[in-house]
């Protein structure tokens, strides 16, 4: 008996997956329409990204610069891309105050699209003359010889404000215990697990987890990308629900014993099961 193959444009038994995508797009591309037609978007305070106005206040009170670090990935990353979409808004902020501008860079691509960022946010505050690529610069993709330069420009130049936003590894707690050591305001954030407590531990504010991607929408205030964020909540609070029900149910089914309930139970877990 011969044997042939065909492909299979759509898999009925993996439909769920499609209603569920079909909802979450939906609810995005809804709340982007209502936030750009002036509808208001609430977004929780984030108190890390308050508290950047301040520390850049405070580096201009002093006369000294603000170091920012993007983290030690790539711009395949997507922490990185986060950290470089809030560099933008923070350069825009030290473009308004006249005040010095550091970030070094571990890999080349990250100089380049961290140039172009900045650049676009002076311009955008009508101070393009204090522009420089001298600002933002490339240093060594070795881990430790990029950080071994940090240590060494933080003791130099003393910044009064250090901000670590992006993937970081082992070495969180040495750029936060160098930045504590000169007395510079720290704000932190990254979605490493590993590293979050050393952040905590030494720094004024951190943002954890999803609050870094949640930033560049929080400081520009721009009506699509809080809208998508608002739209995205929507698919959480979808997995939440289904969470809550599941439980409900299987709890019902084990102590009642009921039929009715174990086969309701089943028909749930399949619709919200995501097997890809």
């Amino acid at each position: 008996m011969d044997a042939t193959s065909a492909q299979a444009w759509f898999n009925p038994a993996k439909a769920n997956l499609l209603v569920i995508a079909a909802l979450v797009v939906a609810a995005i591309v809804w709340s982007i329409a209502r936030a750009r037609g002036g509808a208001p978007v609430k977004i929780r305070r984030i108190a890390g990204l308050d508290a950047i106005e301040e520390a850049v206040g405070r580096a201009t009170e002093m006369g000294r610069s603000v170091l920012y670090v993007c983290g030690m990935r790539d711009m395949d990353n997507v922490q990185t891309i986060a950290g470089v979409t809030i560099l933008g808004a923070i350069a825009r902020k030290t473009a308004e105050y006249d005040t010095r501008l550091l970030a070094p860079t571990c890999r080349s691509l990250v100089m380049s699209t961290a140039r172009e960022t900045v650049r676009a946010s002076y311009l955008a505050a009508g101070r393009p003359d204090l522009y420089s690529d001298d600002m933002i610069y490339y240093v060594t993709d070795e881990q430790f010889g990029y950080v071994a330069h940090l240590d060494g420009l933080m003791v130099r130049q003393k910044p009064a404000t250090c901000i670590y936003m992006g993937p970081f590894f082992a070495e969180s707690l040495i750029l936060a215990e160098t930045g504590n050591s000169i007395g510079a305001i720290q704000v932190a954030g990254t979605a490493m697990p590993t590293q979050l407590p050393f952040f905590v531990a030494a720094c004024d504010y951190t943002l954890i987890g999803e609050e870094l991607f949640a930033a560049s929408a929080y400081l520009s205030r721009d009506p699509g990308m809080m809208g998508s964020l608002k739209g995205q909540d929507f698919g959480k609070l979808i997995a939440m629900g289904a969470i809550a029900i599941g439980v409900l149910l299987e709890t019902a089914r084990v102590l009642t014993g009921s039929g009715g309930i174990a086969s309701i139970s089943t028909a749930f877990i399949r619709l919200f099961a995501l097997n890809f």
